[in-house]
């Protein structure tokens, strides 16, 4: 059970990592802090490149750093974004992860089968959701069949 408490923190955390944004081109501003099932938290910000692919987002980011120290189980993430030098109370919007990063949050999902998605635009202000309700009827490691049959 995430509390109130751990959720306020969480999106705190990924405040914190968007001050680390390497954002010169889009000028907008991501991070995101991710709570593995064991309980630690991995920050990460986007970071941006001359060659747009080669660009990375925040979620991911947390997500590899997170499986580097081990953590393979994601319990929530916190994503916050918006243009340089913005007022998030005015944002109209929250930003939430792109269909890239939300695949890539589904090959970590706990055994419980959910993980926690926060959408920021103030410390105070957030939406939660589920992945599941953002990418239905994902693909997922259980999906391979060669995996089922033990080859």
């Amino acid at each position: 059970m995430i509390t109130e408490e751990m959720k306020s923190h969480l999106v705190e955390q990924a405040f914190l990592a968007r001050e680390s944004s390497y954002s010169p081109y889009s000028r907008f501003k991501v991070g995101a802090a991710i709570l593995s099932s064991d309980g630690r938290i991995f920050l990460g910000a986007n970071v941006e490149n001359a060659s747009y692919g080669a660009t990375i987002c925040a979620e991911r980011t947390a997500a590899v750093k997170a499986v580097t120290e081990g953590a393979k189980s994601f319990a929530a993430i916190a994503v916050v974004g918006a243009e340089e030098g913005a007022d998030f109370i005015k944002n109209k919007d929250y930003a939430f992860p792109c269909g890239i990063c939300r695949q890539v949050l589904r090959e970590f999902v706990p055994a419980s089968g959910e993980l926690l998605v926060l959408a920021a635009r103030a410390p105070g202000d957030y939406r939660e959701m589920t992945l599941d309700a953002l990418l239905p009827h994902s693909f997922g490691p259980e999906d391979l069949s060669y995996l089922k049959e033990g080859r």
